[in-house]
């Protein structure tokens, strides 16, 4: 149940008096955790903010007392709402309320090195001029890691040679199991923990504190900022072996513990009271490896308040190439390979070798008389397994007709866990192979006391945390925009309409709705071309001041791209310029997705990129379009 208000209702409402009639109810068992949100925050005092609050709830219970008791987050930095216990009846009355935006039930969220950087063109050589020395290794930087929490012992968090926290941060250090206020330091120089709503499930074995339990935390966070100077001679059992830094290794650490559990759920409700905490610490980048798709009321008021915020893309889909977080205001983050890979060779009975990937690191000896027999388990789930004798064997797991429905990140794990379960000595595993995509596949970062792989955009995430991180320090004066763009733009307001529209419908969403790629965005996608659509975008030069840039068009299978102008020229005089393109269907094919670009070249070392995609569609039926 989604209760939502209709701006429509707002507007009739300036217009009459409207009289609630408040019935009392009590916290029953059927009362769960809604987010009730309220937009921007009506008083500069955070404490009057939490005190209207209150007002809100009271009527709705017995007493204040039980009103008070009821909230679990109260949000009043960066905007204005609250989380709290309530029962169906009571969120309705709430979502009837004028002032209030939205009252939405309380979502889990999932969250989703030695080689990488290099990769990246982001060498450590003091004589190289890449963005990293540029940058200044994103010196003094506050990157807020919402996540699972940190390791602080590990060597990538190492404070030698880090002076005192910049001023401007106004955080804290928050204590409890294992974790005591020396675990901060001039490298992590903040750590909060939110867990008045996590499940006991959830938090069983964990730390009541800014510890990481599961390791995940600490992975994206040195990731990013690991260490100012390289962690040498690391290694997973002598794989990957060499030096781990983060992306930005002279920025600051802000940890917000949100997510829970060995398998890292995250709760809305904790995650906004993160960002709400982070934008009044004072951070100037948010890093969230955490997937589940939605709006993120908070994150686009930390990007009005000049904060970037950085998601992973999702690794769940709905399908596969497909992406779970689409906000626009924010930069999400595919995951890529990289220019390493750990083969291993599979030598069959025959003498045939096949070569795949494993992380596979103890030395087997075996000859041509002892041979482990394969046994194909196709699907590998426990009533295929059940039929066959795979005890002591090598189980071959591949099921073609699974491919357009299954994600082999969720197929693999069961895969394994069942031939496990079944006896199996080992597994032959065979499978199927959108704003940026990062380094994500088989990353060697920190894990608590020592360093792992780990892959998905919840990886990926990081790396474009630390390059928005040396970004920021190069250009301290750029919009989160600003900095999205050049990784990759568009005005507040048009983030705030759009995200308006997504909270209900209104008369002024209805043109709006459907032209989505009117959003200044350093990319183009058209999802229902009939015949022809025209998309204008408004570019900034931040390259030298006297320029011309010529459009070159690799336009998609099937669609004829026009650009007006397709001269673009800049001086001390004309730093914006305005561009049309236009998109002309020469076929028709009802559903059919291609892919193209329009890059602006100056002639010399600077080009511009904008990824285009386009659906041509003939007729509108609901099963193709949404």
């Amino acid at each position: 149940m989604n209760f939502k208000h209709s701006s429509s209702i707002v507007l009739a409402l300036i217009f009459c008096i409207q009289i609630f009639q408040l019935t009392v109810h009590r916290v029953d068992a059927s009362s769960k955790i809604y987010i009730v949100y309220l937009g921007e925050r009506k008083h500069d005092d955070p404490e009057l903010v939490t005190a209207s609050h209150h007002e809100k709830l009271t009527p709705l219970f017995e007493s204040k007392e039980e009103a008070v008791s009821s909230i679990v987050y109260s949000y009043k930095h960066g905007f204005s709402g609250f989380a709290a216990m309530l029962n169906e009846s009571q969120a309705q009355i709430l979502s009837d309320m004028p002032d209030v935006i939205s009252v939405t039930p309380n979502r889990k969220f999932t969250t989703q090195t030695t080689r990488s950087w290099d990769f990246l063109g982001l060498d450590n050589n003091p004589q190289s001029s890449t963005l990293l020395q540029k940058g200044n290794y994103g010196e003094d930087i506050i990157i807020g890691i919402i996540d699972s929490g940190i390791w602080p012992e590990s060597k990538s968090f190492d404070p030698t040679g880090f002076g005192p926290a910049p001023e401007r941060w106004t955080g804290k250090c928050q204590t409890g199991d294992s974790f005591g206020a020396s675990n901060c330091s001039n490298k992590i120089i903040g750590a909060r923990w939110y867990a008045s709503d996590a499940s006991s499930s959830d938090l069983e074995g964990e730390y009541l504190s800014p510890r990481d339990y599961n390791g995940h935390g600490t992975h994206t966070a040195s990731t990013a900022a690991g260490k100012g100077n390289v962690v040498s001679n690391t290694s997973f059992h002598s794989l990957a072996a060499g030096s781990v830094r983060g992306g930005a290794p002279r920025a600051r650490l802000a940890i917000y513990k949100a997510c829970w559990g060995e398998y890292t759920w995250c709760s809305g409700a904790a995650i906004l009271a993160a960002v709400d905490d982070a934008i009044n610490d004072g951070v100037d980048v948010i890093s969230m490896s955490i997937s589940g798709g939605g709006e993120y009321p908070g994150t686009l008021h930390a990007i009005a308040r000049g904060i970037t915020v950085v998601l992973s893309a999702g690794n769940q889909g709905p399908a596969p190439q497909s992406v779970k977080n689409n906000v626009p205001w924010v930069i999400s983050v595919a995951a890529s390979t990289i220019d390493r890979s750990f083969p291993t060779v599979i030598q069959l009975g025959n003498s045939q070798r096949l070569v795949g990937q494993s992380i596979f690191y103890e030395t087997q000896q075996s000859n041509n008389n002892n041979f482990t027999m394969l046994v194909n388990g196709w699907s590998c789930d426990n009533s295929t397994l059940t039929k066959l004798t795979v005890t002591g064997k090598i189980v071959l797991c591949y099921d073609p007709t699974a491919i357009p429905k299954t994600l082999p990140r969720y197929n693999f794990r069961d895969a394994v866990k069942n031939v496990q379960n079944a006896g199996g000595r080992g597994l032959i595993y065979a499978q199927y192979t959108p704003d940026v995509a990062a380094p994500g596949v088989s990353i060697l970062a920190a894990v608590n006391g020592g360093y792992e792989f780990m892959s998905g955009t919840s990886m990926a995430c990081p790396h474009v945390t630390g390059v928005v991180a040396l970004l920021k320090s190069l250009h301290p004066d750029w919009s989160p925009s600003a900095i999205k763009s050049a990784i990759v733009t568009t005005d507040p307001k048009d983030y705030t309409k759009f995200f308006n529209c997504t909270l209900g419908p209104s008369e002024q969403c209805d043109s709006y709705k459907g032209q989505l790629y009117q959003l200044n965005l350093p990319s183009i996608a058209v999802p229902d071309l009939k015949e022809i659509v025209s998309v204008w975008r408004t570019v900034t030069n931040v390259g030298p001041t006297n320029s011309t840039y010529r459009a070159f068009v690799q336009p998609p299978a099937g669609v004829s791209v026009f650009v007006e102008p397709n001269l673009l020229s800049f001086n001390s005089n004309k730093s914006i310029e305005r561009f049309k393109v236009t998109f002309v269907a020469n076929r028709k094919v009802q559903g059919s997705n291609t892919f193209g670009s329009l890059t602006w070249c100056d002639g010399s070392n600077h080009s511009v990129r904008i990824p285009i995609a386009v659906r041509t569609i003939i007729q509108d039926f609901y099963a193709d379009t949404a």
